[in-house]
């Protein structure tokens, strides 16, 4: 299979920060949709957007807990989304229209971990909803402001993406739920969205990319035990090629740079990590370095567009094309 899939040296690497990555760089005039840009890795990434010049709006379920966290940064603004109901996802988008916006950059970064199983919006798996239905749907119905600002979307997904392929003869796990087989669907699912919406949005001047942001303690690992949190801080540690824990700062990073750094400019529908596009990784890697073959297949990618377009009813972005 043919694959970008090759390091450029960019001189940063598993311990650069969010300020790293935006040294010298200047995003004023910008305008960046950050979900769940309040809590954890989100959170870091909507002070950083802000502090280099850009306008943040973070869309978020609890929009309260959103505007406490983000009260004392400049340069942000709060909007009511909950990516598990389409109809929530419709809403935030035709507002946001109709203030006549261009988008520079779109992070999808909300997610959940290794949920209990839920079904939420038609029936839909929790964890594929929510780290990636929810964002297919929101960058569709988004995409003219998205064009019109020749913007970068960034999808945060994760080495977990080495736990599974998609299932694509139970997508949603109606024959038996397996938690990490579900989170690594999801995962897997970021990556191929920008792959196939690079392959779509490139013509336009849209540029997608998916990340690895590294292992972070943050909430994200809500619903997890303590003796799963142990099982997985072994599994990290045999690892070979695992960076070890990251601190927000330089979890965030990836996605930064991944949405801002010059060092992109011509790329897409590549997977980054450790602040530079990630290598193929070696056969049987599981939570390590490198990105899958599953998650990096063109064809893929576009058999699960087509499914997401049916499960959801939106495909802006193919119409357009």
């Amino acid at each position: 299979m043919t694959t970008q899939q090759r390091r450029i040296n960019t001189g940063f690497g598993a311990r650069s920060t969010t300020s790293d990555v935006l040294r010298g760089v200047d995003l004023s005039g910008k305008l960046a949709i950050v979900t769940g840009g309040y809590s954890g890795l989100g959170l870091e990434t909507t002070r950083a957007l802000a502090g280099a010049g850009a306008h943040v709006i973070v869309p978020a379920r609890r929009r309260t807990t959103a505007q406490e966290a983000v009260s004392g940064i400049d340069g942000v603004e709060v909007a009511e989304l909950d990516l598990t109901d389409p109809e929530s996802v419709r809403s935030f988008a035709e507002l946001f229209l109709a203030s006549g916006r261009d988008i520079g950059m779109v992070i999808n970064n909300a997610g959940i971990m290794a949920s209990p199983e839920r079904r939420v919006g038609p029936g839909w798996e929790a964890q594929f909803a929510t780290n990636h239905l929810g964002h297919y749907a929101l960058v569709n119905r988004l995409w003219p402001a998205i064009v019109r600002g020749g913007a970068r979307v960034v999808s945060v997904s994760s080495n977990g993406h080495q736990l599974s392929d998609i299932h694509w003869d139970d997508v949603h796990f109606e024959h038996g739920y397996d938690k990490w087989q579900a989170y690594g669907q999801a995962k897997t699912a970021n990556a191929l969205f920008a792959l196939r919406l690079d392959a779509l949005g490139r013509d336009a001047g849209v540029r997608a990319f998916s990340l690895h942001p590294g292992t972070i303690r943050t909430q994200l690992a809500r619903h997890m035990s303590e003796e799963e949190l142990a099982e997985l801080s072994t599994a990290i540690g045999d690892s070979p090629t695992n960076s070890g824990w990251k601190t927000p700062e330089q979890g965030a990073a990836t996605q930064v740079w991944a949405a801002t750094s010059p060092q992109l400019d011509g790329m897409g529908g590549v997977y980054c990590e450790d602040c530079d596009i990630a290598e193929p990784a070696a056969k049987d890697t599981v939570l390590g370095s490198g990105v899958s073959a599953w998650a990096a297949d063109p064809e893929r990618a576009a058999r699960l567009w087509e499914l997401s377009a049916e499960l959801t009813g939106v495909d802006a972005v193919s119409s357009a094309g």
